[in-house]
């Protein structure tokens, strides 16, 4: 699977109630956006990067990235940003069959991690594929099949399900595990105390 099959998309469309409302993706680290974090990692991995994010745009504008709102109305949480990726994917890069999601709120993604992807859902003949860390799975980072947005768009609207684990648990998945030290690659950054936190990991370990 060649890096111009691949797609990716950071999800940045939820709400940050536990940082009190606001953009979790613009909160500083060490001087620069958690989103400038991600972009730089992942940009080099894909063929090309979007963002999935609602309201209003301008303050993403200067990031360069297509920015891509939620296809369904409410809020629906990650799937909605995954569907809304696979759905402009399917419009706007025909024949590009993958879709690799990035969590808008962990600045420490491996620098591999969409090869990692790759070559897990080709050992296992896979639909879906999402990561590890310590014994944890963290679905919002994974790998997409692009012709299933119709299924995805029915579950959200039909179905009414929400849950990333209860919607990939329909499909033949796997799990890649990445090292959780010295750095977990996900901790992500939900409260004011995570962004210390991370703060601090960034001074500690500058190659993270």
């Amino acid at each position: 699977m060649p890096v111009n099959d691949v797609v990716g998309v950071i999800l940045a469309g939820g709400l940050a109630r536990r940082m009190g409302g606001g953009d979790k993706t613009l909160i500083k680290l060490h001087g620069r956006p958690i989103l400038s974090w991600i972009i730089e990692c992942v940009a080099p991995q894909v063929s090309r990067l979007i963002l999935n994010a609602n309201g209003e745009f301008a303050r993403f504008e200067p990031f360069g990235l297509p920015i891509v709102a939620d296809s369904v109305p409410d809020f629906a949480g990650p799937l909605a940003g995954i569907l809304a990726a696979l759905e402009w994917t399917a419009t706007n890069a025909p024949g590009t069959r993958w879709v690799a999601s990035f969590a808008g709120d962990a600045p420490f993604i491996p620098h591999d991690i969409v090869a990692r992807f790759e070559q897990a859902q080709i050992a296992a003949k896979a639909a879906l594929v999402c990561a590890a860390s310590g014994g944890r799975t963290n679905p919002v980072c994974g790998l997409w099949r692009v012709d299933l947005a119709g299924d995805l768009r029915h579950a959200l609207i039909e179905d009414d399900l929400h849950k990333i684990d209860a919607w990939t648990a329909r499909y033949p998945l796997t799990v890649v595990e990445f090292p959780a030290q010295p750095v977990d690659p996900f901790f992500n950054v939900n409260t004011p105390e995570d962004a210390a936190a991370a703060e601090r990991i960034a001074v500690q370990h500058p190659d993270a």
